[in-house]
């Protein structure tokens, strides 16, 4: 099986105990996914490129704010278009100046390996220009398509150093030294994240997943009524006819179930509450899976009470034991009895009343509405009874002015006055 080999760009030495922090705000990756949104609907031409905002404090850095980059080409390397970003920083800083944010460093769309050579003029130009320890965000695409529902955000941040260039060597091979300064090269280190959100991005957030409920197809294949009037019918016979007539019947039954599927606020709100509700579970049920699935795997020592003599503890298929999740797991499955109520029947019994008050309120609601309809349909009932007998007494009196002639049916002055 052929394995992939290690980008060259990813640092090989061991993390130094940097304590670099990132606080992601989840207005960024609104922005990211509006960008590479349009640019893919649009078709557009070029790579994906953005800037990031935010603040530096010491080693923590908040990535709060994003924009879109217009790119140049310069010696067959694509660049930043230096005037036009400056320009656009400079407007951003404007805008934002409490609290005061300024550039931190860039995005782009990233392989799952991490940044490729086509990357580096980029990031050169950032550090030597604006930022000399930007960070990089890559968004991988292909994780975000087959990722599940509460898993790992499709990202991976990179903070970058200059390291010194080590030529591969034979093993055993001594390795020769050399007077002088080595050759610096750039690399990238992963860094960790997480997510830090702010009272008006959630409310921002929490609009836009309900108003992706409502979200529905629009059919620009669709014709317009001016259209099908103008279109001729022809009299050559009559099954086109019948066939332009049924297209068209077919056509108004489709628009109709078009504006049937337009949902209102409150089915809106319905529907964002149930996706919540249904991912929170999915994740749960990921999340119980897994643990099964690392308790399956563990050694038999530590599942059975007696160890077949058959069995060797040290088997490589066996999931290396973490005592630390142990615990963790032995605290969750004791935090379990705080969810069972201390007297199941008493319990069992207020939850059946309260199921009963809630039947018979319904009960109640279902009732009135009976009598209310039943009132109303008395109503109409008598008024169509009383028009009844008036118009049969007008005919056996043959009409309002005692007689028959052409007045019949006709209410007089005195009716009136009357």
């Amino acid at each position: 099986m052929a394995v992939d080999a290690p980008n060259p760009l990813i640092s090989t030495q061991k993390s130094s105990d940097s304590g670099l922090q990132v606080a992601l705000h989840p207005l960024v990756l609104l922005t990211i996914s509006d960008y590479i949104t349009r640019h893919t609907l649009r078709r557009q031409k070029g790579p994906v490129v953005g800037a990031l905002l935010g603040q530096q404090n010491g080693r923590e850095i908040t990535i709060e704010h994003a924009f879109e980059c217009l790119l140049a080409e310069a010696e067959d390397e694509i660049v930043l278009n230096q005037t036009w970003f400056e320009e656009r920083l400079q407007q951003m800083k404007d805008v934002h100046k409490v609290p005061a944010l300024d550039l931190v460093g860039w995005y782009s769309i990233l392989p799952a390996s991490g940044p490729q050579p086509v990357h580096l003029p980029i990031h050169r130009q950032i550090l030597h220009s604006y930022n000399e320890s930007a960070i990089l965000l890559g968004f991988h695409p292909i994780t975000a398509l087959g990722g599940s529902a509460g898993g790992k955000l499709p990202l991976t941040i990179y903070e970058s150093n200059y390291e010194a260039e080590e030529t591969a060597t034979a093993i055993g091979e001594d390795k020769e030294m050399k007077d002088g300064e080595s050759q610096l090269a750039l690399r990238f280190k992963e860094l960790p994240c997480s997510v830090e959100t702010g009272e008006a991005e959630m409310i921002g957030v929490d609009f836009v997943a309900r108003g992706g409920g409502n979200a529905t197809a629009v059919d620009g294949t669709t014709k317009t009524p001016a259209a099908e009037k103008s279109e001729p019918l022809s009299d050559k016979g009559k099954g086109k006819t019948r066939a332009s007539k049924k297209s068209e019947e077919q056509d108004s039954e489709a628009s109709k179930a078009d504006e049937q599927h337009i949902l209102s606020r409150e089915d809106e709100e319905l529907i964002a509450s149930l996706t919540a509700k249904a991912n929170a579970i999915k994740m749960l049920h990921a999340r119980i899976n897994l643990i099964a699935i690392y308790l399956q795997n563990l050694p038999p020592s530590y599942i059975l009470d007696v160890v077949p003599e058959d069995v060797e503890p040290t088997e490589k298929k066996y999931t290396p034991v973490n005592h630390s999740v142990l615990r963790s797991i032995q605290a969750l499955l004791t935090r379990l009895s705080l969810l069972v109520p201390a007297d199941a029947v008493a319990f069992e019994r207020e939850l059946m009343s309260e199921q009963n008050d809630v039947n018979l309120v319904s009960l109640l609601s279902t009732l009135t509405q009976s009598i209310k309809d039943v009132r109303e349909t008395g109503r109409k009932f008598a008024i169509v009874d009383t028009q009844k007998s008036i118009k049969s007494k007008s005919d056996r009196s043959g009409g309002p002015w005692g007689g028959s002639g052409s007045f019949n049916g006709v209410m007089g002055v005195g009716d009136l006055l009357s």
